[in-house]
């Protein structure tokens, strides 16, 4: 016999806890480990900022997490460092003379909404 693990968001769509019409039913994540959404290597951040590129809920995961003032973490394609919105982040240590490519994030739009989350 064989067993199956559930992602939380999946247990909580078969249990009838979060309607199927709910933006986390259609979410590019739903399926997936999410560690890397919290993860502090920028390889990690950047994989998880280009799933949000292409999600149809982008805008509403954003506003979730804006409204549950996460601290930490990629929601809606962005990062949340403390609460704020962190626009760029680079590695630890001294910055390289040139970029490596993995460096460079991918730009998601935010909402005029959300610019005041901006950390500066």
């Amino acid at each position: 016999m064989s067993t199956t693990e559930l992602t939380s968001d999946q247990a909580d769509l078969l249990l009838g806890l979060v309607p199927a019409d709910s933006w986390i039913a259609v979410a590019s994540c739903r399926d997936l480990d999410t560690s890397f959404f919290f993860s502090d290597d920028l390889d990690d951040i950047g994989a998880a900022k280009r799933l949000c590129l292409s999600c149809p809920a982008r805008r509403d995961c954003l506003d979730a997490a804006v409204e549950r003032k996460e601290q930490f973490g990629v929601w809606g394609g962005h990062l949340f460092v403390s609460g704020r919105i962190v626009l760029s982040k680079r590695r630890k240590g001294r910055p390289p003379r040139k970029a490596r490519p993995g460096d460079t994030m991918p730009e998601v739009d935010l909402p005029e909404i959300h610019r005041k989350l901006v950390s500066v």
